[in-house]
């Protein structure tokens, strides 16, 4: 039994709230092991692991490190001078992509939160990533401000489409929301054309080309990414592969050096372009993991970002 055990009297509780919010203070700050916190509470381990995670993922908990972390921080600068950025953040690399995931949208969240003011239009892309940035934003009121989608949505939710995405960073700045209201891909070209006609999609996709802020994330060609898990690019992946795509930005697929590739998906995203994005004065590109690096390059060298948050193997990959 630890001392922390030894002087806490811990008393029957069925409220669900007070259990996690008591697994989550013995984990995060009276340092017990998920085990210790299993034995003093009366749970079983997996329970406490699950709290654990989910306190993590849904804001509820935040960790800072205060102290440098010295090879991700000496990382930085190389990067912005070789890709010509202003502002770059590295955070550690992790074996579980759901935590990378997590550690990137924080740091990106953090990245974000310095440069926000009122009477600015913020653009938003989709998926774990940015949702998690969205939860580590300091919740104030922006009512001059506005956020937009910048791409087109799925037919369902998932918490992490970009519908959801914008609504939350929206919620948390009190500022208004739009949406591009259509799926990411029409069925043809001419469908496209069409939805472009209306009043109200013709008034958001000005708003996403006007914007001052843009975080976006990337996506590779594996299964791990949102996008080409969808059927209608997984019937298109051999394809896509053979004219030498790497990955999307926005929905829109890139070669290893950033040119958007010729295919049909492609005259028929419903979403910002890569190079109207790199208009924007100020730019995010929050996204990592090994299996993005080829993705993250070809933006890089494209220049369509100004500022990138990743994780330290990608880092170090993007010098190789």
């Amino acid at each position: 039994m630890t001392a922390i055990q030894g002087e806490i009297e811990i008393k029957q509780d069925t409220s669900e709230a007070q259990i996690q919010t008591r697994v989550a203070w013995y984990y995060y700050v009276g340092g017990l092991t998920q085990q210790e916190i299993a034995d003093l509470l009366g749970l079983t381990r997996h329970r406490v692991n699950r709290i654990v995670g989910q306190a993590r993922a849904d804001g509820f908990v935040r960790i800072e490190v205060r102290l440098p972390l010295a090879n991700c921080v000496a990382l930085e600068e190389p990067l912005k001078a070789r890709y010509e950025l202003d502002e770059v953040t590295v955070v550690p690399s992790t074996s579980d992509p759901t935590v990378q995931q997590q550690v990137i949208g924080e740091a990106a969240g953090i990245m974000l939160d310095s440069l926000l003011r009122d009477d600015i239009g913020l653009g938003v892309g989709w998926g774990r990533t940015l949702r998690a940035a969205a939860r580590r934003l300091t919740a104030r009121r922006l009512p001059g401000s506005w956020v937009t989608s910048l791409m087109g949505g799925l037919t369902r939710g998932s918490g992490t489409n970009t519908f959801e995405v914008a609504t939350e960073f929206a919620h948390t700045l009190g500022a208004g929301c739009y949406y591009v209201a259509g799926p990411i891909y029409c069925p043809s070209v001419g469908s496209r054309t069409t939805l472009l006609t209306h009043y109200g999609l013709a008034e958001v996709m000005r708003r996403a080309r006007d914007g001052e802020i843009a975080l976006v994330a990337a996506g590779d060609l594996s299964s791990r990414s949102l996008l080409a898990s969808t059927h209608i690019v997984t019937e298109n992946l051999p394809e896509l592969q053979a004219v030498g795509a790497v990955g999307d930005l926005l929905g829109t697929f890139l070669d290893e050096y950033g040119r958007p590739i010729k295919h049909p998906l492609n005259e028929r995203v419903m979403a910002l372009s890569p190079s109207e994005l790199k208009a924007y004065p100020t730019s995010i590109l929050a996204s990592g993991g090994e299996h993005k690096l080829a993705i993250i390059r070809a933006i890089l060298n494209a220049g369509y970002v100004r500022r990138l948050v990743t994780d330290e193997s990608v880092a170090e990959g993007l010098f190789r």
